[in-house]
């Protein structure tokens, strides 16, 4: 029983190390951008708070109105006047239940790590955008950003008239955010980095091969 059990741990410490040890690896391994001979002129952010990596838009422009799909009155604000939508992908049990580190429970991270538990889409607006080392521009064209578009929106659940579906709560960080139902199973191999990293592959930008953390996918982009 001793040996089955150390044995059992053994594999356990290897799949962890071997976990981070490819997290930390697999990221330098880039994804170049690609250039479809269009003019580069929409710009996008990659804008992380030290965990989650969010996509950030234009909330309007003559190929796509995000406040048509996400309301602004399903803000706190309500406010009308934003210029920017961050839209994140993730566990929905770490959106909803842990706004801080320090409110993370074990039973929380063991559903998000094995596929346990359901996932949301987290919604952001801005008026600016200030770039630094948490925030990146990045210039696509035209047929990238449709490509962005249709990407982000298929990771978004529907109700049953096409509608992206509002998740009453008021666990939101502030004034001008909302959480929606969200396709997909969080797991410790497919984290909201890895989605925002995925994002950018469809908009045919740098990327790293995989990644779970916002450190491979900001490396890129230094």
């Amino acid at each position: 029983m001793l040996f089955i059990i150390l044995k059992t741990l053994g594999v356990i410490v290897g799949i962890v190390l071997l976990y981070v040890a490819l997290g930390y690896l697999l990221p330098f391994i880039e994804i170049s951008a690609k250039d479809d001979g269009q003019e580069k002129e929409i710009p996008i952010y990659i804008y992380t708070n030290g965990v989650h990596t969010d996509i950030v838009m234009p909330v309007k422009n003559n190929l796509h109105d995000w406040s048509a799909e996400i309301p602004f009155e399903n803000t706190k604000s309500k406010k009308t006047d934003y210029r920017y939508i961050g839209i994140g992908w993730g566990d929905k049990g770490f959106y909803l239940d842990t706004p801080t580190w320090a409110d993370l429970k074990f039973s929380t991270a063991f559903k998000a790590a094995f596929w346990l538990s359901e996932s949301a889409m987290h919604c952001t607006y801005y008026q600016k955008m200030k770039e630094g080392d948490d925030c990146k521009m990045i210039l696509i064209s035209r047929n990238q950003y449709k490509k962005l578009v249709q990407f982000i929106e298929h990771k978004f659940d529907k109700d049953q008239n096409g509608k992206f579906i509002l998740i009453p709560t008021k666990a939101v960080y502030g004034d001008n955010d909302a959480f929606y139902d969200a396709k997909g199973k969080y797991s410790f191999l497919d984290t909201c980095n890895t989605w925002a990293n995925n994002a950018l592959k469809a908009a045919e930008q740098k990327a790293a091969l995989w990644t779970p953390t916002d450190y491979g996918i900001f490396l890129h982009y230094k």
